[in-house]
């Protein structure tokens, strides 16, 4: 079977000689091999593992994704984000990294709107001052 993992920016994965493969839907833990039924199904975040033709098991953490199965022959995997390895405790390494990296990123985002919107709100302030001084001059109308 052939084995195909995407990103939207890269494939990650294109593995010719895929004997079985393992995922999980939210039905529950599923397998595939050569010849399985078409197949169009939702993945939960989780780590997908198979292998390939030299008997090597490869494993992808994927945070989700959408996985069909075409003629028996193509398994094509569509997810957001993907971490693939060959080492579960390496991939795990890897993935708490990225974990915390995106935490840091989205810790620094949060922080850049605070900013954003304190500045605003002191935008706005400064504005209605103005006009208030502007009312006072004129003698309140």
């Amino acid at each position: 079977m052939r084995l195909v993992i995407t990103t939207p920016a890269s494939v990650l994965v294109d593995a010719a000689d895929v004997r079985s493969l393992r995922a999980e839907d939210a039905s529950g833990w599923f397998g595939i091999r050569p010849g399985h039924a078409d197949l169009l199904t939702v993945l939960q975040p989780s780590v997908m593992s198979w292998v390939e033709g030299d008997e090597r098991e490869r494993f992808a953490a994927l945070r989700g994704g959408v996985l069909t199965v075409r003629g028996g022959a193509v398994v094509e995997v569509a997810t957001r984000e993907a971490f693939i390895g060959d080492d579960l405790d390496t991939l795990e390494d890897e993935l708490n990294a990225a974990v915390a990296a995106d935490s840091d990123s989205r810790a620094e985002a949060r922080s850049g709107h605070l900013h954003l919107e304190a500045a605003a709100i002191r935008h706005l302030q400064h504005y209605l001052d103005a006009a208030r001084g502007l009312d006072a001059a004129r003698g309140g109308r």
